[in-house]
């Protein structure tokens, strides 16, 4: 009994000291990660910076080369507009339009979870689910016909001529 009671202490002791190795891995991999992850950050601030002085630089020179033909306030009021439409077409590219949904949204407004790559090689329905209805149906009423229907259905409804 002594014996057993001895063997579950180490055992118990192996596996506390299995789960810190563990933890110690994981956090020592993790630190690495974000520390990279940081040197990445930080570069990509500096280059966003530097082109930022890169384009001020730009307009600054195409206002000068327009100052040489037309009046100052011209030559800046025409790069403003250039700089403000070339701002336009950037945030219109950078937002999705209604013939090109943003990956990862529901390209159906009634349709919450749009998974890509959700068809019948995933395991799940090749159709989509259809939009819930922004209505409730009627119940125990019979469907009105539309004035536009001609009876092409073949439906009897008051309308329809009698045979």
């Amino acid at each position: 009994m002594q014996r057993l009671e001895h063997l579950e202490h180490l055992d118990k002791h192996l596996i506390d000291e299995l789960a810190q190795v563990a933890r110690e891995t994981v956090r020592d991999e993790l630190r690495e990660q974000t520390r990279r992850q940081r040197r990445k950050a930080a570069l990509y601030a500096a280059s966003g910076a530097v082109a930022l002085y890169a384009g001020a630089a730009v307009a600054l020179a195409a206002g000068l080369a327009l100052a040489l033909v037309l009046p100052d306030w011209a030559a800046a009021l025409i790069t403003a507009l250039i700089l403000g439409v070339l701002a336009l077409v950037l945030r219109n590219a950078a937002r999705p339009s209604p013939s090109r949904p943003a990956q990862g949204r529901a390209a159906v407004p009634g349709q919450r979870h749009a998974v890509p790559g959700a068809g019948a090689a995933s395991g799940g329905t090749a159709a989509p689910v259809p939009p819930m209805p922004s209505v409730p149906p009627a119940t125990g009423a019979v469907p009105q016909r539309r004035p536009d229907d001609d009876g092409a259905d073949g439906g009897g409804g008051p309308g329809a001529p009698r045979a």
